[in-house]
C-alpha cells in the first residue's frame, strides 16, 4: 500500500513556485531518503503535504486519501507524522507535555508515553523538565517521540541530524531502523550521507524543486552519495 504520493506536484510560497511537477512516493514498510543540497526545496515536500505550502496543481495522497487543498491536521489523522527541522520543542513546555502534543490527533496504536519513555528512557528521567533544557540529542529524541505519539504509518523527518555529533547521529540511525523494523515506513529528508547511508534502501534526488534521479540504494557508498548532496 502505498502511504504517501506526490504526482506531478507544483507548489507555491505566495508567487514563488518551489516544486515543479514533482512525483515521489512511499510504500508501507519503506525506508526511503531525499537527497539534495539546501534551498532545492526538500523541506517544501514536507510543507505540502502540511498544507503551509500552496499545492497548485497535480496530486496528493497520504495513506490512500487524494487532498487538493491540504490542511495542517491531514497528515496526522492519514498517518503521517512529521519530525520537523530544528525540532520545535515547545519552550514553555515540559517533556510530557510536548509528548502530549502528539496525541491530540488521537490515532489508536502502540504509542503512548510509557512507550516513548522505554524507547528513549532519559525523557522519562527528564518528563517533568522543560523540552528545551535539554541536549540537542535529546530535543530530537523528544521530537520524534511527539510524532511518534500519533502512532503514524508513515514518519517523516526533516533532516533530523542538524546540529548532532557524529555518536548522536549513529544512535539516532539504530533509532530509526528498530522504528522501521517494527513497522513504522520513514522518509527521511538529509544531507547527512552518513544516516542515509545507515537507514535508507530507495532515495531520490532534488534539484530546484524536482526530482532528477531515484534509484536503489544498494552497491552505493557514502561517497556516491556525498556527490547527490552537491548536485
Amino acid at each position: 500500500m502505498t502511504l504517501l504520493k506526490l504526482d506531478r506536484v507544483n507548489a507555491f510560497y505566495g508567487r514563488a513556485q518551489v516544486l515543479h511537477d514533482l512525483s515521489l512516493s512511499v510504500d508501507r514498510g519503506e525506508r526511503v531518503a531525499i537527497l539534495g543540497r539546501n534551498g532545492v526545496g526538500k523541506t517544501t515536500i514536507v510543507n505540502t503535504c502540511l498544507g503551509l505550502a500552496r499545492l497548485v496543481s497535480g496530486s496528493l495522497q497520504m495513506n490512500g486519501k487524494t487532498f487538493k487543498r491540504p490542511r495542517h491536521f491531514n497528515a496526522a489523522r492519514s498517518g503521517v507524522a512529521v519530525v520537523p527541522q530544528g525540532r520545535r520543542i515547545i519552550p514553555t513546555l515540559t517533556v510530557r507535555e510536548n509528548l502530549a502534543l502528539g496525541a491530540a490527533v488521537d490515532r489508536q496504536g502502540p504509542w503512548n508515553a510509557d512507550a516513548v519513555f522505554r524507547l528513549f528512557p532519559i525523557l522519562g528521567e527528564r518528563a517533568d523538565g522543560l523540552g528545551t533544557a535539554m541536549s540537542g540529542g535529546q530535543q530530537q529524541m523528544l521530537a520524534i517521540g511527539r510524532a511518534l505519539m500519533a502512532n503514524p504509518d508513515l514518519l517523516i523527518l526533516d533532516e533530523p541530524s542538524e546540529g548532532l555529533a557524529p555518536v548522536v547521529v549513529d544512535g539516532l540511525g539504530d533509532t530509526l531502523n528498530k522504528l522501521a523494523d517494527a513497522g513504522t515506513s520513514i522518509l527521511l529528508i538529509e544531507q547527512n550521507t552518513r544516516l542515509v547511508h545507515l537507514i535508507a534502501k530507495r532515495y531520490y534526488v532534488l534539484s530546484k524543486g524536482s526530482i532528477i534521479e531515484s534509484a536503489s540504494m544498494t552497491g552505493l557508498s557514502m561517497q556516491d552519495l556525498h556527490k547527490h548532496v552537491m548536485v
